[in-house]
């Protein structure tokens, strides 16, 4: 992942949406990392569904108080 960015969430495809639901409420745009759909579309498998949200450093912590009003 970018330099400029950090990890805030890491969760299933359904709580992801939930999170970036949330976070687009507050004009909050993250970044998805989705290591399942990568590997598809190179042609090999993936063990793991989860996802992770990634955030701008000046966003991250208003991007931590929502996420921790979700209620997963």
């Amino acid at each position: 992942m970018p330099q400029n960015f950090v990890k805030l969430y890491t969760g299933s495809p359904i709580s992801v949406l939930a999170v970036l639901s949330a976070l687009a409420s507050f004009d909050i745009i993250p970044i998805i990392k989705d290591p399942n759909e990568s590997a598809r579309l190179a042609g090999f498998g993936s063990l793991s569904d989860l996802q992770t949200v990634w955030v701008h450093p000046d966003e991250f912590k208003k991007a931590e108080e929502v996420l921790s009003k979700i209620d997963f």
